[in-house]
């Protein structure tokens, strides 16, 4: 690959939410490739803290009945339903978790960086398949955790929405790069 192809993907990745999602469904293959693009991130001490719970088809149904049963005390019921929309809209929702290293050899946030590379590998992956992504990290998620069997060495960080999306490139926008940096 050139540094061309790699700038272009990096530039042009972006959030597309389930309502921009088109029917056409995505191969089963296509997102086990993206899942062991996912694993390839880099992790310190390789604990490779991340997991993968992928609900597609039928399964989505599971994913909905879970959300369903969170307690509407805690979270609303519209907030509950929206969710269950995107679910509905999505070909493909992965929940994304992580476990601790039970040694504690590093710190928990390097642990949730290490599962946010992975995310952006996942990402990156979508972009170069016409398939569009998003990463949404509801409050609710950690009643997810509860419900879904996760154990206390595990959480949720979140759920990775993925529908087919024929990408076009558009400028975004972004501070200048002398903003941000600063040569010491």
């Amino acid at each position: 690959m050139n540094r061309e192809t790699l700038n272009k993907i990096i530039r042009n990745r972006k959030t597309i939410y389930p309502a921009k999602f088109s029917n056409k469904e995505i191969p089963n293959n296509v997102i086990n490739e993206i899942l062991e693009n996912a694993i390839h991130a880099p992790t310190h001490r390789m604990t490779q803290p991340w997991f993968f719970k992928v609900y597609k088809g039928k399964s989505k149904d599971i994913l909905c009945e879970i959300i369903q049963n969170i307690d509407k005390e805690i979270y609303s019921v519209i907030k509950i339903n929206k969710f269950i929309e995107k679910v509905k809209s999505s070909d493909t929702i992965i929940s994304v978790c992580m476990t601790k290293d039970e040694n504690n050899r590093v710190p928990e946030w390097e642990e949730i960086a290490a599962v946010s590379m992975a995310v952006q590998n996942m990402w990156l992956s979508c972009y170069v398949h016409n398939i569009g992504s998003y990463w949404s990290t509801p409050a609710l998620k950690d009643e997810y955790a509860k419900h879904s069997g996760l154990n206390n060495n595990q959480k949720s960080l979140g759920f990775f929405f993925m529908g087919s999306y024929e990408h076009t490139e558009t400028s975004k926008v972004r501070e200048r790069l002398e903003s941000k940096v600063k040569w010491v």
